[in-house]
């Protein structure tokens, strides 16, 4: 009796498993989706360069002479005009030396003076014969004697004015102060670091590109050569956008051996001061148009860090393909690889799909896209 119980139950449930079998192998309802045909179109990229931004100038202000800083007139930060006082180291030492110089030049003059009335005197003499002419040719040689001390004594009040003059620091140009490291007080020697000058009226940003990138932009017959007067934007290293806009101004003349690159120099205005010396940024420049096959993210997914598409083929069954992107354009991918002009891409409703189905595409144009139409 048992036996036949089982036996029953068993026939039932081969009956159920069967009937499951049966419904999972039927096909699934076809279901309607966006279908695109993926195209190149003309794209106007931008490319960016990481750029070192500098003052058009900028001057270590240095101590020329020795002795304690007496006053300082400026701020750190301050703006100062071309020829305005900046600093002044005590000058009483230097002001004794041009007096000293002053003293012996005042003295070389009266002992040429008196060297000159002498050979005027021998010169007479002579005339008259009463002395030889070698005494003559004597007091004029110590006439040249006396004047060359003159010039001798003239040429070291003119470096003791200079020195003078040295503790009188001022600003070789309109520009912006810098860290002021010593204070009131301190001794400085030759060559003291005392601060920096930057003119930042204008500032240069240079950056380097590839020699690939650089013929890129030389060959293309729709870009602007990187050249002189090429328009230049600026991104600031908080990503937002520099609001004028620069030029380039210089290329170097030779690529970097050991980088293969070559040296750009651009030129932005900078009336705000917003832009400080050895700031940081990006350039940004516009390339030509290129022909670009582009793909809407939206169709794109991801599974472990690989992008990938559902393709649809000539029997309306999906499959999945991946790809690599070469970068992005507003909503859409720029492909590198894996995908072709004219596959057929699902545009929406991906998360809702899986490999293997079959599907009702509906087609959209491209032009319908947005920003490509304006392309």
């Amino acid at each position: 009796m048992r036996q036949n119980f089982i036996l029953s139950l068993c026939a039932v449930m081969a009956v159920m498993s069967s009937c499951s079998n049966k419904e999972s192998k039927q096909p699934e309802k076809p279901v309607e989706v966006p279908v695109i045909s993926i195209r190149s179109v003309p794209l106007q990229l931008d490319k960016q360069y990481v750029t070192d931004i500098q003052a058009i100038r900028n001057v270590e202000i240095r101590s020329k002479i020795s002795g304690f800083l007496d006053a300082i007139y400026v701020d750190e930060g301050a703006t100062v005009r071309k020829g305005q006082v900046m600093f002044r180291i005590g000058d009483n030492e230097y002001k004794a030396e041009v007096a000293r110089a002053q003293a012996v030049l005042h003295s070389m003059k009266a002992e040429a003076s008196v060297a000159e009335l002498e050979a005027e005197r021998v010169k007479l003499m002579v005339d008259k014969k009463i002395i030889s002419a070698t005494e003559l040719a004597l007091a004029q040689s110590k006439l040249k004697a006396a004047r060359a001390r003159i010039e001798e004594a003239r040429s070291t009040l003119d470096n003791a004015t200079h020195r003078l003059s040295y503790t009188v620091i001022r600003a070789p140009f309109d520009g912006v102060v810098d860290r002021i490291p010593l204070k009131t007080g301190s001794l400085v020697s030759e060559g003291t670091l005392i601060t920096t000058v930057s003119d930042v009226n204008s500032v240069y940003a240079y950056f380097n590109i590839s020699e690939n990138e650089y013929l890129a932009f030389n060959k293309n017959d729709d870009a602007t050569t990187i050249d002189e007067n090429k328009a230049a934007t600026l991104i600031l290293s908080d990503g937002t956008e520099y609001k004028h806009k620069g030029r380039i101004e210089t290329v170097v003349s030779e690529f970097n051996e050991n980088t293969g690159a070559i040296s750009v120099r651009a030129a932005f205005p900078n009336p705000d001061h917003l832009l400080k010396h050895n700031a940081t940024g990006k350039v940004k420049l516009v390339s030509g148009k290129v022909e670009s096959l582009v793909l809407p993210q939206k169709a794109a997914f991801e599974i472990q860090d690989k992008n990938y598409v559902y393709v649809v083929g000539s029997d309306n069954v999906i499959t999945m393909r991946s790809f690599s992107p070469a970068g992005r354009y507003g909503q859409y991918y720029i492909v590198n690889s894996g995908l072709l002009a004219g596959d057929k891409i699902v545009f929406e409703g991906i998360q809702n799909l899986r490999e293997g189905v079959k599907v009702i595409p509906r087609s959209l144009p491209v032009d319908s896209l947005p920003g490509i139409a304006a392309h």
